[in-house]
C-alpha cells in the first residue's frame, strides 16, 4: 500500500467517526448515520477528484465505502456515544476530526502536484479535500460549518497543503516527512482548539 492509500484510508475511518458521533447527536436514523459518514469521510475526495479532473476514487473501489460501514459498525458495538454529550467538546471527536482533515489535505495536496497544479491549486485543493467532506455534513445536518468556528481549520489545511508543496520542490516528500507534517498538523490543530486560537476579525 503506498502512502496516499495508507493516509487517505486513516482519513476516511477517522473522518467517518466524527461523521457517524455528529448524526447520533442529531438523532438520526441508520440511513442517516450512513449518509453523514459517508459524506464527511468521501465528500472531500469527490470534490477533490471532480476538481483535478480524474475518476472518483470512491465510485470506482470497494475500500473506501467498507471502511465507512466497518466504522459505523464498530462505533455502535463499542457504543462510543451519548446522545447528551456535548459533541464539540468531546475529546474523541476533536481528535479524529483533526486526523481526518490532515490526512486528507495531504492527500489533496499530493494528487493537486501530480496533475501538475501550482502552489495555489495545490493548495485549493488541498482545502477542498481536507474541509470538504465536514461542510458538506453540517449542511446535511444544517449546522454552521465546523471550519467556520473552530480555531484555524482551514487556514491549517490550506497551511498543510503548502507545506507540502514546499517539501516536494526541495525534495523532501519523503515518507518520514510526509508523516511528520500529519502529526505536526494535527499537534498544532489540537493546540488550535484548545487554546481557542483563530485569525483576528476585521475591524475599522
Amino acid at each position: 500500500m503506498d502512502i496516499i492509500l495508507f493516509i487517505e484510508y486513516i482519513g476516511i475511518a477517522s473522518a467517518a467517526l466524527s461523521g457517524f458521533l455528529f448524526a447520533v447527536k442529531k438523532g438520526c436514523d441508520w440511513l442517516g448515520l450512513f449518509i453523514a459518514a459517508f459524506l464527511t469521510a468521501l465528500g472531500g475526495g469527490i470534490i477533490r477528484d471532480l476538481l483535478v479532473g480524474r475518476e472518483v476514487y470512491s465510485f470506482t473501489h470497494y475500500m473506501p465505502v467498507i471502511i465507512v460501514i466497518v466504522v459505523l459498525f464498530i462505533s455502535r458495538f463499542f457504543k462510543v456515544y451519548k446522545k447528551s454529550e456535548q459533541l464539540e467538546k468531546k475529546f474523541i471527536f476533536i481528535f479524529a476530526d483533526a486526523i481526518d482533515f490532515i490526512c486528507f489535505s495531504i492527500v489533496g495536496a499530493i494528487i493537486a502536484i501530480e496533475v501538475g497544479f501550482n502552489v495555489f491549486g495545490v493548495a485549493i485543493v488541498a482545502f477542498c479535500n481536507g474541509v470538504g467532506g465536514g461542510i458538506l455534513r453540517d449542511i446535511l445536518l444544517n449546522e454552521v460549518p465546523w471550519f467556520m468556528r473552530t480555531g484555524l481549520y482551514g487556514t491549517i489545511s490550506f497551511g498543510v497543503g503548502i507545506t507540502y508543496y514546499l517539501l516536494y520542490m526541495i525534495g523532501l516528500n519523503t515518507i518520514s516527512y510526509t508523516i511528520f507534517l500529519l502529526a505536526l498538523g494535527i499537534a498544532i490543530r489540537m493546540l488550535a482548539y484548545y487554546k481557542k486560537w483563530q485569525l483576528p476579525p476585521l475591524r475599522d
